[in-house]
């Protein structure tokens, strides 16, 4: 990518995101990688600030393949066109490989779904997972399959204008019923697999809005919406004003007087599924919005505690 840059001011890594369609995130890793360079000469720094009418010199590599096996793992799409798809997650489903769960994931799924049609955004090609939602959450998911949507998508939800809400549920009633949570969110000082909230300067700033849509025996079922996405946002933040999803194995508390129905019912996961799901399409420009019914695990789960 070549042209003349007009920064106006700003830093280098936005002037550049802007010019280019890349993501700023993209953008700053390619400056690292000396891939980036003014009146051709290599830039290093993405806090410079250029120069109106400099010419700029963008590589960005080719693809290389992922080394993850395609399988035939039956998908639930809610929708699918040339640039994207929708997903809806059930629980259990891991979403990219990793140490422990090597195939049978959401990315090995795509690969052979998507056959050829994956984005190579971050130098992989790889299907455009530009967020994720945990092994054990339901829902929502949308994913890129070409790298204009990739970073349509990921400018979105970098400035947090990707609509999305969860169904929780919670033990006890929140009081107030409905509120908004603030805490920066980053790895526990006690335990480094855990998430949890962190003093000022650490971590990343997080909000939640919850809202109760009906109260329940012993516990609420709730929505929460997201304004921004942490890694365990929702949990971290329910658990952390004293109404932990029910089920979740590391913020929900073991003692929950709700365990004996939780172990009778044979739920296994947090309650928690990823509800409703809105964005501008990267390519149409159109707002769309999508809705996921509440699973019948967390459904069974919901009847059985209005009795």
């Amino acid at each position: 990518m070549t042209g003349t840059l007009i920064a106006n001011g700003q830093r280098l890594d936005k002037a550049l995101a802007e010019a280019t369609g890349l993501s700023r995130e993209r953008v700053k890793a390619l400056i690292a990688e000396g891939r980036v360079s003014l009146s051709d000469a290599v830039v290093r720094q993405p806090s410079a600030k250029p120069e109106d009418g400099v010419s700029y010199a963008v590589v960005v590599p080719e693809a290389v393949p992922l080394e993850a096996e395609a399988q035939a793992i039956p998908l639930d799409i809610v929708f699918e066109d040339d640039h994207l798809v929708v997903i809806d997650k059930p629980a259990g489903l891991v979403v990219h490989p990793a140490a422990g769960n090597p195939d049978g994931t959401l990315v090995n799924a795509l690969l052979h779904h998507c056959r050829g049609q994956l984005s190579g955004i971050g130098g992989v090609a790889r299907p455009g997972i530009v967020h994720r939602i945990d092994k054990d959450t339901s829902g929502l998911l949308v994913v890129a399959k070409t790298d204009a949507a990739h970073e349509g998508l990921a400018r979105q939800f970098a400035d947090h204008s990707i609509g999305r809400a969860y169904r929780a549920v919670v033990n006890g009633r929140p009081v107030p019923a409905s509120g908004t949570v603030r805490g920066a969110i980053g790895r526990s000082n006690h335990d480094r697999k855990k998430m949890a909230l962190v003093e000022d300067g650490r971590g990343k700033h997080a909000v939640t809005h919850y809202r109760t849509l009906e109260l329940l025996s012993g516990a609420s079922l709730i929505e929460c919406r997201l304004e921004t996405g942490r890694t365990h946002q929702v949990r971290v933040h329910m658990s952390s004003i004293g109404h932990a999803l029910i089920g979740d194995p590391v913020y929900g508390r073991k003692s929950s007087q709700l365990q004996p129905v939780v172990k009778r019912l044979g739920f296994r996961r947090q309650a928690l599924h990823a509800a409703e799901l809105s964005f501008v399409h990267p390519v149409s420009r159109e707002t769309v919005r999508f809705v996921s019914p509440i699973p019948p695990d967390m459904t069974a789960l919901i009847d059985e505690l209005r009795h």
